[in-house]
């Protein structure tokens, strides 16, 4: 089967159990500051975009170059969502 000009293009399969589909990196960012502060995320994963005069442009500069970094910003998101669903259920 050959594509053709015009077709729509096929559509990704639904991740409905993936927490993080569907969210930015940015929304990641924002969200974890609001929750850890600049200081709490510096202590969690400290590279300098954290560090120093943090923003959330500057961490979406590095994280988007930084494969490492960024898989430890979304294993931090995950965490807080857990916890906050933890909180939330008492």
């Amino acid at each position: 089967m050959t594509d053709q000009p015009g077709a729509p293009a096929p559509q990704p399969p639904a991740q409905p159990r993936n927490p993080l589909h569907g969210i930015t990196l940015e929304a990641m960012v924002v969200a974890l500051q609001q929750y850890f502060g600049w200081e709490g995320l510096a202590s969690r994963i400290p590279v300098r975009c954290f560090q120093s005069d943090p923003s959330v442009a500057s961490s979406l500069k590095f994280l988007r170059k930084t494969p490492w970094a960024r898989e430890k910003v979304e294993g931090l998101y995950l965490f807080m969502l857990r916890e906050q669903r933890r909180n939330a259920s008492r």
